[in-house]
């Protein structure tokens, strides 16, 4: 579109916004009726460990999504001369799972608690045996079952059970839903009725019960909504959280709200058999939408669904980009101590450019990027380590490959259970996420890793929170009723260029040896969790 038309579909209200509360950045999105991206607005902000649990606070979530919201604001007037009054849908996408619970005024019971705490161990555990499924300890049902199991107080008095984007969306609408595949990283989804799962909604009344507590669980979760449907509009208070200016009108339709890994399967026109896309941010995880039941339940791979309700194996990763940032910032600091200023993103490119002159297989050097506990290793803490053979050359070119492997390795873990042990099937995998920003980096590794065609695309630059706005875009399309996979197909992603790397065997054959000794060396790391205590400062993590 023209400069002109932009602008006349702005002040029309022909757009849709999307907001994504992710790990280290609230983001908002504004697309046009082309789905391109129109204005951006973003707030930097970090989760706090405070008494050995990960949380942000429900302040820092507003103040993070009013200066979102105020800055694309700003990027409208200065982009496009208008002011952003009103837009023709909504969506609000954030990090899945995780415990927020709220007593029947509306009261946060507990700070929340995120994705990244590993404190529920036994629930998980417990629950997994119960269902017969895989129950991940970042679950909401897995945090609720261990406050149980822990005798919390606030059990007694819980009336609402959310994630953080419901949690967003009912206090922008006053309705208590979320998106199907948010829902599904709550408690799993039957696949005929895209309902919570009946059997297990009273089995976990029976848990509790047992416990010494009177609840009725499906009474305490949102209501699930599948892609394409309305769950609620703007309201006047809602209008005014988002900004407090008052320029924003109340009336607009919202989408479900969703999780982050379901955004960014849209993101990446990965929602049909046979797809799937890796995020890597502060966690990193694949996403992989099957073509049949697997064959047993794995503790590596999560069952959720897409933002349509269609099964999804999930491999999440606690671990992704965290300890390269920590890398990345110490080289800059050493270039300030010289003298030289650096622009961030240029340590960046110069350090993934680097490695692809490293070894292959990283030559005697490994690399653990825990900063938190990993359940796929069974680590319930984590504690980064680097470490070298005697005989190895300290390289920057190899120690950075080590560290990019590093935060892949995980992952890889997850994935060969999926695809060697359940011989799942991928023609393609796409990459997002600030990890594959330095271009074909990462995306060569990643291919390497998962022996698998990787593709990025331009289109996914602005990551989960235009996926949200292409669900709100969407779900205000008057022909909402075709699937979400052709929409993608036909309306978001005909004629989109895509950069795919193939695996290279020599980089196939260097990451397998790198596997090797790494899956050899846990105990190491296990070993460095037993016995090094971590700072006890309550400061970021």
């Amino acid at each position: 579109m023209s400069d002109t038309e932009e602008a006349a579909a702005i002040t029309a209200g022909r757009t849709a916004l999307g907001i994504e509360l992710g790990s280290t950045r609230i983001k908002a999105v504004l697309i046009g009726p082309d789905h391109a991206p129109l204005a951006v607005g973003s707030h930097d902000w970090e989760n706090q460990f405070v008494d050995r649990v990960w949380t942000y606070s429900l302040e820092a979530v507003w103040a993070g999504v009013q200066q979102s919201f105020a800055a694309l604001a700003e990027d409208v007037r200065r982009r496009h001369g208008v002011e952003l009054g009103g837009v023709g849908g909504l969506g609000v996408s954030a990090m899945m799972h995780g415990y927020l619970a709220f007593d029947a005024d509306g009261a946060l019971l507990t700070p929340f608690r995120t994705w990244r705490n590993t404190n529920t161990g036994r629930a998980a555990e417990r629950l997994s045996a119960e269902f017969g499924v895989n129950i991940p300890h970042r679950w909401s049902v897995a945090h609720l079952y261990q406050a149980i199991l822990d005798g919390e107080e606030h059990v007694g008095r819980l009336d609402h059970l959310t994630t953080l984007a419901g949690y967003v969306h009912w206090q922008l609408t006053g309705e208590k839903v979320l998106g199907i595949g948010d829902a599904s990283g709550m408690l799993p989804i039957e696949a005929t009725t895209h309902g919570y799962d009946a059997t297990m909604l009273a089995r976990f009344d029976q848990l509790a019960a047992e416990a010494g507590v009177e609840l009725t669980l499906a009474e305490l979760l949102p209501a699930v909504a599948v892609a394409g449907r309305p769950a609620g509009t703007l309201t006047a208070a809602g209008a005014a959280l988002l900004d407090p200016t008052g320029r924003l009108s109340p009336g607009i339709p919202l989408c479900p709200p969703e999780g982050d890994a379901g955004t960014g399967m849209v993101a990446t026109n990965s929602v049909a058999p046979r797809t799937g896309n890796v995020s890597a941010g502060t966690s990193i995880f694949a996403m992989v939408v099957l073509e049949r039941e697997l064959a047993r339940a794995h503790r590596e791979l999560d069952l959720v669904t897409t933002p349509a309700g269609d099964p999804v194996a999930m491999v999440h990763c606690n671990n992704g980009a965290s300890e390269l940032d920590a890398w990345a910032g110490l080289f800059a600091e050493f270039a300030r101590a010289l003298g030289v200023e650096v622009d961030p993103a240029k340590v960046f490119e110069t350090l993934f450019t680097a490695a692809l002159g490293g070894t292959s297989d990283c030559g005697g050097m490994l690399a653990y990027n825990y900063l938190s506990g990993e359940p796929i290793t069974g680590l319930e803490e984590g504690r980064p380590l680097f470490l070298r053979s005697p005989d190895s050359r300290l390289s920057l070119s190899t120690f950075m490959r080590t560290h990019l492997f590093s935060s892949l390795a995980t992952l890889r873990i997850g994935m060969d259970v999926l695809q060697k042990t359940e011989g799942v099937r991928l023609d393609r995998m796409f990459a997002h996420g600030g990890l594959f920003k330095t271009e074909g980096v990462a995306q060569r590794f990643l291919a390497a890793a998962i022996d698998t065609p990787v593709a990025v695309g331009d289109v996914a630059g602005e990551g989960g929170a235009w996926g949200i706005a292409v669900l709100a875009a969407f779900a205000a399309s008057p022909s909402a009723d075709r699937s979400l996979a052709d929409y993608l197909e036909t309306a978001v992603f005909s004629g989109t260029s895509l950069q795919t790397a193939e695996p290279d065997p020599v980089d196939v054959a260097g990451f397998d040896a790198f596997m090797q000794r790494y899956v050899a060396a846990l105990p190491v790391e296990r070993a460095a969790v037993d016995h090094v205590s971590p700072a006890q400062r309550g400061e970021n993590g």
